[in-house]
């Protein structure tokens, strides 16, 4: 009786992938403009990720130290968060992780 052959491998090699596609990291800075409310209320539309908790604790972060990291993902996304948090007049920039 023969032997199956090998599966191939599905496992990712992380350091692979990451070398592929580097993670970027969409930072939102504090502002004077917005509401602490409107803040959360815009990272929760504008990032499907974030629950309400989570968005609370990054705005405060931006509130008391000037800047708090919102996500990390590939470099499009984080585009696409970044626009869309300026969209509703927060300022975000994006960085390499």
């Amino acid at each position: 009786m023969s032997e199956a052959p090998a599966s191939p491998r599905t496992d990712l090699d992380e350091e692979a992938l990451l070398a592929l596609v580097p993670p970027w990291r969409v930072v939102l800075h504090n502002d004077d403009r917005n509401t602490m409310e409107h803040v959360v209320e815009s990272l929760v539309r504008c990032v499907p990720s974030l629950t309400v908790e989570a968005a609370a604790a990054i705005m405060l972060e931006a509130h008391t130290e000037g800047r708090a990291t919102v996500v990390e993902c590939p470099k499009e996304t984080a585009e696409h968060y970044r626009d869309a948090l300026e969209s509703r007049g927060l300022t975000a920039t994006i960085e390499r992780a």
